[in-house]
């Protein structure tokens, strides 16, 4: 029988326990700290390198959590996901480990970068037009048809449990520096790796501030927050952030992010081309725009970083080269 996502929220022990289970796979990857970026922001930055991971993006650690905990019933079909690109490698690869088949969803403008290397970790690669297609529906019609397990991103309690380990290793990490966290600010496009962070972060760190950011055009979680129920995207947004063009909050995923989160704030592709280079110029960090976008509210301004130590997730750093090197060329 294919695999059914799990709608209870994860807690604490559900991230300690996927933090057990990724251990061997998974990089505890390094909080990072800039002189130069603290000046710029007027606070203390502390940088979580998650392009460091291995897949290039947080998102392994969700997708091996899942994928692992399949039965042996579950995995018979294999696995089959749908993602712009990161989430497609994270549960290719974590499929590559277990010796199972998976077969990926992408859509047919995704950074060339993320669809080669997705393929080579094993796994069929359908594309699809993001502007015509349904990839849920698909999905749903590949499952059914090869009895494949589908894995979804972000709305899944072993998803968000994996990526709550992310904010699990920064208040470990924090506290090995005896620096004490004002605020954290994360990524979010459907919501897992925030609402992970959150579940993980609040439990050691009660009185911190925790806020999403997205792109201007793409601010459906912001909106959602503000306004206490889920709500889309305006039609016809663009942004070069590829990863976090998700149109509405998970259901899941905003039931936990409502109670935890202080809000959500926006920044401008602009913005986030230039926390881009100031990544690579100072921390020699890849980072793609989708995530860049943390680290563009703190230096921007977007977030009021003056006299606070700030935990930024930099979520992921699978660019296309030619889009990397126009970024660094200012364009």
């Amino acid at each position: 029988m294919p695999n059914s996502p799990i709608s209870t929220p994860p807690d604490i022990n559900d991230v300690k326990s996927a933090a057990e289970r990724i251990a061997p796979y998974a990089v505890r990857t390094p909080l990072l700290e800039s002189p130069h970026l603290n000046e710029i922001a007027g606070g203390r930055l502390l940088i979580k390198a998650e392009p460091l991971q291995r897949t290039g993006s947080f998102k392994f650690r969700g997708a091996f959590n899942t994928v692992s905990q399949l039965s042996a019933e579950e995995r018979v079909g294999g696995v089959v996901a749908y993602s712009s690109g990161n989430h497609a490698q994270g549960v290719a690869a974590a499929a590559q480990l277990l010796g199972l088949p998976a077969i990926i969803i992408m859509p047919e403008d995704a950074p060339k970068t993320k669809i080669e290397n997705t393929k080579s970790y094993g796994a069929e690669v359908i594309l699809y037009d993001r502007n015509s297609g349904d990839r849920e529906a698909l999905g749903e019609e590949i499952s059914r048809d090869r009895s494949a397990s589908l894995i979804r991103p972000y709305d899944d309690s072993r998803i968000i449990a994996g990526q709550g380990t992310v904010g699990l290793e920064i208040a470990e990490q924090a506290r090995e520096r005896d620096a004490s966290l004002d605020a954290a600010l994360v990524c979010c496009g459907g919501g897992g790796l925030i609402s992970g962070c959150a579940t993980a972060l609040v439990h050691d760190v009660p009185e911190v501030e925790i806020r999403a950011v997205e792109p201007e055009d793409f601010d459906d979680t912001a909106r959602s927050l503000a306004a206490g129920k889920r709500l889309e995207v305006d039609p016809g947004g663009n942004s070069f952030c590829d990863a976090l063009l998700s149109p509405r909050p998970g259901e899941l995923t905003f039931e936990i992010n409502r109670r935890l989160l202080a809000g959500g704030l926006t920044v401008s592709d602009a913005q986030v081309a230039d926390a881009m280079r100031q990544a690579y110029s100072r921390l020699k960090l890849v980072v793609e725009p989708g995530g860049a976008v943390a680290l563009a509210a703190a230096l921007s301004g977007a977030f009021d970083c003056r006299g606070k130590t700030v935990a930024v997730v930099c979520s992921g750093g699978n660019v296309d080269a030619e889009l990397f090197a126009q970024v660094l060329g200012g364009g």
